[in-house]
């Protein structure tokens, strides 16, 4: 149980800033203590982990449709709604 508690701090501390990387960063979070906390595993956390990221990705990007994400020219990700005539 130590091993998931572990495993779920690192997931939570390199969580992303994007949006889509915060979705999957917290699916895993909580697929991995359902996961640990259900089988009592390491594996189990891992698993969990596996399918919470899958849907907290998902699921974050069907909530958001319309909008787009750009880059700057500095780098920077942003996220602002599509031109009109964009087909995704």
């Amino acid at each position: 149980m130590k091993k998931a508690i572990i495993a779920l701090a690192a997931t939570v501390a390199i969580a992303g800033c994007t949006t889509a990387e915060t979705d999957t960063a917290t699916g895993a979070a909580i697929g991995a203590a359902v996961g640990g906390i259900a089988t009592g595993r390491v594996g189990g956390a891992v698993a969990g982990a596996v399918v919470g990221g899958a849907a907290g990705y998902l699921i974050g990007r069907s909530s958001r449709t319309g909008y787009c994400r750009y880059r700057d020219r500095h780098g920077d990700i942003y996220t602002a709604r599509c031109p009109r005539d964009y087909r995704w």
